[in-house]
Formats: structure tokens, sequence, C-alpha cells
């Protein structure tokens, strides 16, 4: 006799929520209104907002989850995250995850590579004394897997001594930039210190995908309130998303080629 089915819940990832994105951050941006008409429905639905943390805990544990839960999590650390989304969140009373590239955000560690108004530290802890969760998303963003050992590792150390600097506390969770992992980095990411992490793979998450290989589903700028309500009720995914896994799928076979070309050059040095 089966039991209960094993429970799949929605994991949204966002990036910046801005009236006027810039081009590079255009296509994952959401507007403050549908971020704001987004939250309104999720609470109208019923679903209990936990972080990212919290749901691993839950999964590793074996302990009940609330009613209908959902992550929302956001990748990056901009600037409107703080402006923006942060007044919808406490009206709301949601928790949330936020995963900052520690040397995009304004202050003494930026290394220049933000890719529009980032957040500074004292915004970071602003959210972090809001019920918002900080985690780490490397320090440079780079394609982890496309790193040699030592500069993964330096990534993820520099990331998590620099929250842990700031915030007073380690943080937990990561997310790979881009989504990008391999066996390799996620076993760097454990060894680091992270009990926890999301990759994207547009679909709900479950437990058996294992902590440290949780797909999120992607909100952006032309996700409407229908197909946003779809997606968060688990229905129509795959067909959502389909033109997106092709390119995937295809990338990443160009990016396969270069890491064998790579090892094969340095086997040669």
């Amino acid at each position: 006799m089966s039991g209960p089915p094993e429970p799949r819940v929605p994991i949204l990832m966002y990036h910046a929520v801005s009236k006027v994105p810039n081009d590079a951050t255009r296509t994952l941006s959401v507007t403050p209104e549908a971020f704001a008409e987004q939250m309104a429905l999720l609470r109208a639905s019923g679903f209990t907002p936990v972080n990212t943390a919290a749901l691993a805990r839950s999964w590793r544990d074996a302990t009940p989850l609330p009613g209908r839960p959902v992550l929302i999590t956001f990748d990056d650390g901009y600037e409107g995250v703080h402006r923006h989304a942060l007044p919808v969140l406490a009206r709301h009373a949601f928790a949330a995850t936020l995963f900052v590239s520690t040397g995009w955000l304004r202050g003494e560690y930026d290394t220049g590579g933000g890719l529009d108004v980032m957040l500074d530290w004292e915004q970071v802890r602003e959210l972090a004394s809001a019920d918002v969760e900080i985690g780490g998303h490397s320090h440079t963003h780079p394609q982890l897997d496309q790193l040699a050992d030592d500069a993964l590792r330096s990534e993820l150390r520099h990331c998590r001594e620099i929250i842990a600097a700031e915030l007073g506390v380690l943080p937990a969770s990561f997310a790979y930039p881009y989504g990008y992992s391999s066996r390799r980095v996620r076993r760097a990411v454990r060894e680091a210190g992270f009990t926890q992490s999301l990759a994207v793979g547009n679909a709900l998450a479950r437990r058996r995908q294992g902590p440290y290989a949780l797909r999120r589903v992607t909100v952006r700028r032309s996700t409407g309130i229908e197909e946003f309500e779809r997606l968060v009720e688990g229905r129509a995914i795959a067909r959502t998303f389909a033109r997106d896994r092709a390119l995937t799928k295809g990338y990443s076979m160009v990016r396969r080629a270069r890491q064998v070309r790579r090892k094969a050059i340095r086997s040669r040095v």
C-alpha cells in the first residue's frame, strides 16, 4: 500500500523588482505592481511562505510543513528588493530568502560587477531583520562549474565569510549563479558549510531532489497573473518553459565541451 504523494513545493525565483530596469535586468525583472499583485494572490490562495532553511530543515528532519508552503526567493541583490519588495512582504508578514553576490553589493567588497543598482549592506541588514533569510550566491557571480577547484572554493569562502562579517551569522543556504552546478560544485558548496542549495530547473521542488539541487520556477517581466497562478499551482509548468529547457539543453552541451577542452589544456601544462 503506497503512502501519501510526495509534496511538491513552488520555489519562486525573482531577480530585480523595478519600475524602469536596464537592458541587463529587464527580462528577469518584475514591476512593483506585478510583485504586489502576485503576493496578494498567494495570500488569497492560502499559501504560507517559508524560507529556504525552513523548507530544507523540514524535509531533512521529516517535520511537517505549514499548509500550502511556498518559497519567495531573490537572486543577486538588487536595490529594488529593499525599496519595492520589502514593504509588500512586510504587509503580508511573508518570509523570503535573498541570495546575495557579495562582490556585487555596494560597499567595501564591491567588484563593480553589479548589473543594476545594487543593495548596500545596511539595506541587507534591514532585510535580514524583517524575516528575510540572507543566503549566498557566490562572490562575483561566475559560472561555478567552469571554475578550477581553487577558484571555486575561493568564491564560496569569500561569499560566506563576508555575509558572516556583515550580519554576524553564517549563511546556511546557497543558490547557484545562473542555476549551473555539477556534482563537484555541489560537493564544494556542502564542504563550504552551506546546508542546502537551490538550482533553477523550472519545476516544483521535491524532497527527492536532495538538499543541494532543489528546483525553482522563474518569475519574469512577461509573467502575467494568470500564468503566475498556474505556476504556483504546478499547472502547465513544462509547457510554459519548454523553450527555456531546449535552449538550456543545447547550451549545456557547449559548456561541457568547453570544460573538456580546459581540462585537456591543464593536463598538458
